[in-house]
């Protein structure tokens, strides 16, 4: 899977996420970082990638829709301290079937995982 990491998690995550087997790559990396979300929104569709952030402003179901976009993962953990993060983040990509979320508008919490997918 193509990911991009946006700048308000740990930048170690591409290196986590790359080991197992995924193209990541991070918002400062591409020099994106303090961008607004829209530059890092169409920075991040034209390269196709899956952008995992934390950023609230790309909650919206309706302005990112399933199936417009090559997916989202919200990251909305209680304590969003580093080592969470990453141990989250990590747990998710070991355990579950990423690939079934191309397209998809996921949120992951400290215990849940919701995934939208796109209409049929």
């Amino acid at each position: 899977m193509r990911i991009k990491i946006d700048e308000n998690l740990p930048a170690s995550l591409a290196g986590i996420l790359s080991a197992v087997g995924h193209d990541a790559d991070t918002v400062p990396r591409q020099g994106l970082a303090g961008r607004n979300d829209v530059e890092i929104w169409r920075a991040v569709q034209n390269e196709a990638r899956f952008l995992i952030t934390q950023d609230m402003d790309f909650s919206d179901l309706r302005r990112f829709e399933p199936g417009t976009h090559h997916g989202l993962l919200l990251v909305r953990l209680r304590d969003p301290v580093r080592r969470s993060l990453i141990a989250r983040v990590e747990e998710l990509f070991r355990d579950r079937d990423v690939e079934s979320w191309a397209r998809c508008f996921v949120v992951a919490t400290d215990r849940r995982l919701r995934i939208r997918s796109p209409k049929k």
